[in-house]
């Protein structure tokens, strides 16, 4: 097979992808990229998931790019018109052009010899064989599996006669007007679908088995509309951009020095949402505390509106099995549905699933520590796209990206052909992510470890992470720099700790 060479490859060609695309041409641009996209559009995500009520989660003056002002006013944004954004920021920088899409990319080799990685793809619809080589691996291919949903084995699911359907695979026929709807969760895309499906369904019924924190947000931002009145479009961005991520730093600390002060907070809010009588006691009192988990937002209280209109219930209680009208309860109640959503999460799958080796031997991600939550000990000239957990997933993205560039800059000048972190033996192991999510405890031990210790442990801060990516050090002494064919000191590297 022929093969194609580039300075950088990207692989996804979603919001990560195309920042990534951005910063390469703005800091690098005597280098020639190219984007690999599985799919036959961008978006990721936001091209993927089509269900009722899709939006962000996270407000779009920090998801939006730090480049690209967003000014459609709205603070959480619906899944087209993000989607629209993306594929609009590319147009604009010429970014697709770059994308080769249905590029399934399925192993990559780094060979130390030639400082190179060569890229196997699948192309097309029958998945002919490709082989790309290049200087430095980008994987923007997000942190979880794109083919399939978390689903689980619910007893008698085959005995219903109604429709099941996965929000990650949402069908574009399914005519729910009218009819019974259950929806199963109580994370984010049960939030969302709730107040969605329950204006054209006779009754959407929530079946959660435990709470999960809910708060209401205004859609629109006051300060923000005031700024664009007074002030340049993107300056008011970046200021608004500032004020968020400083609210959003503040909160999450709030949660985790005074997590019962919050938990009493957002259920006053939740029981002045609702209203007297609500049993707020039952079906809003987590057993963790704030930010253990993500919070789950309703843009002006659409969650809870659905609820008091009696459009929407909620039911708290664990599931004993399917029965051929619906649900049936531990507590013996019959939840009565013609739909059943399982909006049971995701399955995670970091780098994409694909198969990498390094000079010739496999390379195991669960035996490999994360530096500045961005690259892997062991692994030569990769670098991975991994957003925040408590605030915008962008906002680490750009730093991500920008430090890349860095890099490559830094190499170039020095006559570099590689960068490699590299552990340090007694480097202590924890999870990559402290998160309580099902989603994340499911597939955490699969997942790279982090270290006890900054840059081998993530700030989850975006100031502290903006100080220490954006202008700390590149040779800082966790990382190897060399030339193609030096003997690599990584191979080795991780200690036995990262394995337990």
């Amino acid at each position: 097979m022929a093969e194609e060479h580039f300075d950088v490859l990207v692989v996804g060609a979603g919001v990560s992808g195309i920042a990534a695309g951005y910063h390469l041409q703005k800091r690098c641009p005597d280098r020639s990229y190219a984007i690999l996209e599985a799919r036959e559009a961008m978006g990721g995500t936001w091209d993927l998931f089509r269900y009722p009520g899709i939006r962000s989660d996270s407000d779009m003056y920090t998801f939006g790019y730090a480049f690209r002002p967003w000014t459609s006013g709205k603070v959480f944004a619906d899944g087209p018109a993000i989607r629209h954004y993306v594929k609009d920021t590319a147009e604009r920088h010429d970014i697709e052009s770059h994308i080769r899409y249905r590029h399934r990319v399925v192993s990559a080799d780094w060979d130390g010899k030639s400082a190179r990685w060569t890229v196997t793809v699948e192309r097309g619809a029958g998945g002919e064989r490709a082989v790309y080589t290049c200087g430095f691996l980008m994987m923007c291919s997000g942190y979880y599996r794109y083919d399939k949903g978390y689903l689980p084995a619910f007893e008698g699911m085959e005995d219903f006669t109604g429709r099941i359907v996965h929000p990650q695979h949402w069908p574009e026929d399914l005519d729910y007007a009218g009819k019974r709807v259950a929806i199963i969760g109580s994370g984010a895309t049960a939030v969302t679908l709730v107040p969605a499906m329950a204006e054209t369904a006779a009754h959407v019924t929530m079946v959660q088995r435990s709470p999960s924190y809910i708060a209401a947000r205004p859609m629109r931002d006051r300060i923000a509309d005031g700024l664009r009145k007074v002030l340049p479009g993107g300056l008011a961005y970046r200021l608004t951009r500032a004020k968020n991520v400083l609210l959003t730093i503040y909160f999450y600390q709030l949660s985790q020095r005074f997590p019962e002060f919050v938990k009493r907070q957002v259920m006053k809010a939740i029981e002045k949402e609702l209203g007297e009588g609500a049993d707020v006691g039952t079906h809003f009192n987590p057993s963790y505390n704030p930010w253990d988990q993500r919070f789950c937002l309703a843009p002006d209280g659409d969650f809870f509106q659905a609820l008091k209109d009696g459009k929407a219930s909620i039911r708290t209680d664990h599931i004993d099995r399917f029965t051929p009208d619906g649900l049936k309860l531990k507590s013996g109640e019959v939840v009565e549905a013609d739909i059943i959503i399982p909006a049971t999460g995701l399955q995670m799958l970091l780098l994409g699933g694909v198969d990498f080796s390094v000079d010739g031997a496999p390379f195991v991600a669960k035996d490999s520590f994360a530096y500045r939550g961005m690259m892997l000990s062991g692994m030569p000239n990769l670098a991975l796209a991994f957003g925040y957990t408590n605030a915008s997933w962008t906002l680490k993205v750009d730093l991500t990206c920008e430090r890349v560039c860095r890099l490559l800059n830094h190499m170039k000048r020095k006559g570099y052909d590689y960068v490699e972190p590299v552990a340090p033996p007694d480097l202590e192991a924890e999870p990559l992510l402290d998160f309580s999510s099902g989603y994340v405890q499911r597939s955490i031990a699969e997942f790279p470890k982090q270290g006890a210790r900054p840059p081998w442990r993530a700030y989850q801060n975006y100031i502290q992470d903006m100080l220490a990516i954006r202008y700390g050090k590149l040779e800082d002494g966790e990382v190897h720099f060399g030339e193609a064919g030096d003997a690599m000191t990584g191979r080795d590297n991780a200690p036995a700790k990262a394995a337990e």
